[in-house]
């Protein structure tokens, strides 16, 4: 393994080191940069080398988490694509990502209203990116004007993030009561975006 190999497993390291330090009781403003060091397993002068400081790295974080979860979502769009329910697969999938990274949506749920104004900015930004590309793909297959999309999209992003943080820490046996509520309540959305237009038609 050469330098740069070494460099970027190092930081991957300290990254991971992060999320597994954060909870339903601890939030990523009360970690330190001493315990991410610890928990990474390296001293904490190498977190220099690879952040210029923990604010640096809350951003990172929440720039992975961000991309996480679209690339996610990008893979569900591919399984529609073979058959099935659009919402139902997409709500499912949203609710597997959860259950499989907590620490990760927590973060994203946890800094939109932080008290940190850079870090409610990124998340902003990442939940920016997620309608716009929802956003395209309801405009592309539902055939929807671009404005009724975006606001398809809006609605339904803010639902199921709202469902999320419901899902959070709940059981498998809530987690399934709560999807099934979301794929019934986003698809009056969708019926009533496409409802929407129609009256704009005639």
């Amino acid at each position: 393994m050469n330098r740069q190999q070494q460099k970027l497993q190092t930081r991957q390291k300290i990254v991971d080191a992060a999320f597994t330090l954060l909870d339903e009781n601890k939030s990523f403003t009360a970690i330190s940069l001493r315990e991410v060091a610890r928990e990474a397993g390296i001293a904490p002068t190498s977190f220099y080398r690879h952040f210029a400081d923990i604010n640096e790295l809350g951003l990172t974080l929440v720039d992975e988490s961000g991309l996480a979860l679209r690339q996610l979502m990008r893979k569900a769009r591919q399984r529609i694509q073979k058959g099935g329910s659009v919402i139902a697969i997409s709500v499912h999938t949203f609710m597997e990502f959860i259950t499989k990274n907590r620490n990760v949506f927590r973060l994203l749920l946890r800094e939109h209203t932080g008290t940190s104004a850079e870090f409610r900015a990124a998340v902003m930004r990442e939940i920016q990116y997620f309608t716009e590309e929802l956003s395209d793909y309801v405009e592309s297959h539902l055939q929807l004007p671009a404005d009724i999309a975006h606001m398809q999209a809006e609605a339904m992003v803010r639902l199921v993030f709202s469902a999320g943080a419901d899902a959070l820490d709940s059981d498998p046996t809530a987690v399934e009561t709560i999807a099934n509520r979301l794929i019934i309540q986003l698809r009056f959305i969708q019926l009533g975006a496409f409802s929407y237009h129609q009256r704009d038609k005639s």
